[in-house]
């Protein structure tokens, strides 16, 4: 292993040059011995030999650039350069001991000389990069990666994660477009089958040390069918699928940013891989029916309109009073299903006569509705609007819902809504006392809407939350900022989460046995993990920039806001938790309120909203939702 200050002066061209002189008068003086030895020359020969060879070989390689070229990154080019400098330098060096020597070497000595001048010299810079490969940290905990594509774009990133210290993925195995390929290696990497096999491979490699947390493309000839099984395959799993960059495409350059590769991938950061989705279940509810989203521009309700797309509704409703928002996923939708019937209506859910004759119009049969003031402390300045669009306009949706006869209706719940000490939370649970309500009521009617909610914690990259926040603040340099040491919170993928909240609608609607064990009016809750630390997120995501934590960007503490908790809580003391046999699931037996008492409370509480009297609104919330305690104040 080379020391830093033996490894910088290497880079300099003079000692470059000296080393390689100095490699050149051994290797003339090893050639010289055996005629010392064996053929009577007198030893003098020997340094005057050396020195000659070296002065040559210094001319001839600094003539031809050898010492120009960088020992550690030097390729074939540099390689073959050296040798070729080495080889002519031997042969005019022996020309000129023949010319000016009283002993000039014998054949055997220059056939010697030819040999060990381009080996001394390959061999110092094959040494020296092996040196540098030895010195390499590597980090015990890098995520182990199926590499799809055994190409020269693959051979690049293997011989990247070679040299990089600290590199936080490892490659186990490759899956080869060529089946050639298969059972060969590459930088001792082996080729484990073709691209076909990667169901049978990712099944050999489970449960053992190896199992991949990740599959990434790295060819261009990977498309189509090959790209779509390989999909298939990494989502049955559970696994994200990546893309190796191409390291001859060039992109412009941000401005004002620190680092180019701070962490974009949500999935990334999380410290366990994605639940295994059962797809076939969530597209088959989805497919040929009705469907509304509301909120459709948002994190949660954009990535619900991908996925029902996939699944081919008969009619797709997009609902939002962002009219940016929407257009933005309206025009997406459009590009990726240009032949699905679809419809972008701006429009507020707080409008009770607006929402019933879009619903009269459209008549969906599956509604979701994730339209929603998510935001704790902004919510908290602006309480009275929270009461309108959280509570009030949630029975708004749920109402129309139930006036057409819909077959089902999913409500996004959050986890701030168990034993809430915000008006976001607290707005949330009376939202969720109404679905449940209204779920147990139409148990006896003809055509009953079913009404599943579904509770989970924060999503990673959605808007507003922590990782943009974070992303943003490494781009200027830092600080991060977190409110408190101890704060902790589940996260889950948008992709996940959304996926998961289908298939709990997919199991109520569908029935069979699984949805007979679950109440009316209970609540369905995403099984999330354990809860993350907000500080080793923050320093996860510095060091997955390239960076140092409290070195390179500091983290500050700015105290907790208005309305937040140190801890989120899945489950309400007095809900029973019930197992499921559905992975990522979990069910909570319901704790409801008469329904007839929470719309009345709604009512109230709105018409106290509309007249900005904020005291008595959040006064019928805190009676209604008795954990939270509404703050004092207001009029």
């Amino acid at each position: 292993m080379l020391a830093p200050t033996l490894r910088r002066s290497l880079a300099r061209r003079p000692v470059i040059l000296l080393a390689d002189a100095v490699l050149a008068a051994l290797a003339a003086g090893a050639a010289s011995l055996p005629e010392v030895a064996w053929f009577g020359v007198p030893a003098s020969v020997l340094p005057v030999r050396m020195a000659g060879t070296a002065a040559i070989a210094a001319i001839v390689l600094a003539a031809l650039g050898v010492p120009r070229d960088s020992w550690r990154h030097g390729g074939t080019v540099e390689m073959a350069r050296a040798a070729g400098g080495a080889i002519a330098a031997a042969i005019l060096g022996s020309l000129a001991a023949h010319l000016a020597l009283p002993h000039p070497p014998r054949p055997g000595t220059i056939a010697l000389l030819l040999l060990f001048l381009p080996s001394l010299l390959i061999g110092a810079r094959g040494l020296y990069r092996l040196s540098l490969l030895v010195s390499v940290r590597r980090d015990p905990e890098a995520a182990p990666v199926l590499l799809a594509g055994a190409g020269d774009h693959a051979e690049l990133l293997l011989r990247a994660l070679e040299r990089q210290s600290g590199a936080r993925y490892r490659i186990v195995g490759m899956l080869s477009v060529d089946p050639a390929l298969v059972g060969q290696r590459l930088h001792g990497t082996p080729v484990l089958g073709s691209l076909g096999d990667v169901t049978l491979v990712l099944d050999r490699l489970a449960g053992t040390g190896d199992a991949p947390a990740a599959i990434a493309v790295a060819s261009r000839a990977i498309s189509g069918l090959s790209l779509t099984q390989l999909r298939a395959a990494a989502e049955t799993r559970g696994l994200p699928l990546f893309e190796v960059p191409r390291p001859s495409d060039l992109r412009p350059r941000r401005p004002h940013r620190r680092r180019e590769d701070a962490p974009t991938d949500p999935q990334a950061l999380l410290d366990r891989p994605e639940m295994p989705i059962d797809r076939a279940s969530i597209a088959a509810v989805s497919r040929g029916k009705r469907v509304l989203v509301t909120g459709a521009g948002g994190s949660i309700g954009s990535e619900l309109v991908r996925q029902i797309a996939e699944a081919g509704p008969a009619h797709l409703t997009l609902l939002d009073n962002g009219e940016y928002a929407l257009y933005a996923i309206d025009m997406e939708i459009g590009v990726a299903h240009p032949r699905l019937a679809r419809e972008a209506v701006i429009g507020d859910i707080r409008d009770r006569e607006r929402i019933a004759a879009l619903f009269a119009r459209s008549r969906p049969e599956l509604v979701f509705h994730a339209a929603a003031l998510k935001h704790v402390p902004l919510v908290e300045a602006n309480p009275l609007e929270a009461v309108l669009t959280n509570a009030y306009g949630t029975r708004n949706v749920a109402d129309a819902a139930v006036s057409v006869g819909a077959e089902a209706m999913v409500l996004i719940s959050t986890d701030k809504a168990v034993n809430p000490t915000s008006v976001m939370g607290a707005t949330k649970r009376l939202a969720e006392m109404y679905c449940q309500g209204l779920d147990l009521r139409t148990k006896d009617a003809k055509n009953p809407t079913r009404f599943v909610t579904v509770r989970f914690g924060n999503v990673l990259g959605s808007t507003g939350s922590v990782v943009p926040l974070f992303q943003a603040q490494l781009a200027r340099g830092g600080p991060l900022t977190v409110t408190h040491p101890d704060m902790v919170r589940y996260f889950m993928t948008t992709k996940e989460a959304v996926s998961l909240v289908l298939l709990a609608m997919a199991t109520m609607v569908q029935g069979g046995a699984v949805a007979e064990t679950v109440e009316r009016g209970a609540i369905f809750v995403l099984d999330m993990g354990k809860p993350v630390r907000i500080l080793d997120l923050a320093r996860k995501m510095i060091r997955l920039a390239g960076l140092r934590p409290e070195v390179d960007v500091k983290i500050t503490f700015t105290g907790l806001r208005p309305g937040e908790k140190l801890y989120e809580e899945l489950f309400h003391g007095r809900e029973e938790v019930v197992p499921l046999e559905i992975a990522g699931l979990l069910v909570a037996r319901p704790r409801v309120v008469d329904l007839a008492i929470v719309a009345r409370a709604m009512d109230e509480a709105a018409a106290a909203a509309r007249e900005g009297r904020e005291k008595p609104a959040l006064a019928i919330l805190s009676v209604m939702v008795p954990e939270f305690a509404a703050p004092h104040g207001g009029t």
